[in-house]
């Protein structure tokens, strides 16, 4: 089984910036993670993704609300790996709850249904 375990959330003024950290444990052989991702939620809304990236290529993709903002990273070390997400310009649109996830397929999909682990989400708050 694969655990992930987010990291880095906060409350951060409009403008500023945060990294998340998203730690992957268990058995994450090479043949099994093929991309990660990153989702938010507020509340009352959907689950979104505002980014994903393949473990293979390094290839990412971006919700148009944070591109240019966000940046989806993933580091190997010691054979684990960890996703970060850095987020710049913060803005009070912005606020949810952060979730990193993993699918076992090969495409960048945003879909949340694509994905077949999530960690358990981590509060990031912005204020005007």
């Amino acid at each position: 089984q694969v655990q992930l375990i987010e990291s880095g959330g906060g409350l951060v003024q409009a403008g500023g910036s945060l990294r998340l950290s998203c730690e992957v444990s268990g058995r994450t052989s090479s043949s099994s993670i093929k991309v990660m991702g990153w989702f938010r939620q507020a509340p009352g809304t959907e689950r979104e993704c505002v980014a994903a990236i393949s473990r293979i290529t390094g290839g990412s993709d971006y919700a148009d609300s944070v591109k240019g903002r966000f940046t989806a990273s993933i580091n190997r070390e010691n054979g684990k790996s960890t996703l970060y997400l850095q987020m710049s310009s913060l803005k009070p649109d912005d606020t949810a709850v952060y979730y990193c996830a993993a699918r076992r397929g090969l495409g960048l999909e945003l879909q949340k249904t694509a994905y077949d682990y999530w960690g358990q989400g981590t509060q990031v708050t912005v204020s005007s």
